[in-house]
């Protein structure tokens, strides 16, 4: 069986798998860090969303032998005590209804305004767009991504 390093939230992690393993599965079931979550397998709904060198990645679909030497941050690693911006304005704004997306979807709003601080109601659906929300607090997460673009320093 290969082995891989994986720079997770900036702690090498030594994982031994098969090459296609998903990075999702080995995240959740070699490191434990289980708020990242499966929704559908096939990079459709967002929920299983982490920054693979500081781009929004479906990591359902990617192989752990794509992921190797590569900078990854789940949302355990967005901040150590949930100050991050988008986090911040997720509470505020009251987002979560299941909660089950939004891992996914803090994950997808944090590269993007890392990317563009100052979007657009347009730039931020666009953004969101490819994330699926059960519950459907579309509105809500709107919202929130324009807060947390008006607090990012």
């Amino acid at each position: 069986m290969p082995k891989y390093i994986l720079n997770v939230n900036g702690t090498p992690h030594p994982v031994e798998t098969s090459s296609d393993t998903p990075l999702l599965w080995v995240l959740r079931d070699h490191l434990n860090m289980v708020g990242t979550k499966f929704g559908c397998g096939i990079a459709q709904c967002g929920a299983c969303t982490v920054h693979v060198e500081g781009s929004a990645t479906r990591s359902c679909s990617l192989p752990v032998s794509s992921a190797e030497g590569k900078e990854i941050v789940t949302i355990e690693g967005l901040s150590e005590d949930g100050s991050h911006p988008v986090q911040e304005a997720w509470k505020e704004v009251d987002v979560p209804q299941c909660g089950y997306c939004q891992a996914g979807q803090i994950m997808t709003a944090s590269a993007f305004l890392a990317q563009n601080r100052n979007p657009t109601e347009a730039e931020i659906k666009n953004a969101m767009h490819g994330n699926i929300c059960r519950c459907a607090a579309y509105s809500r997460i709107q919202k929130a991504v324009e807060i947390a673009a008006g607090n990012m320093e």
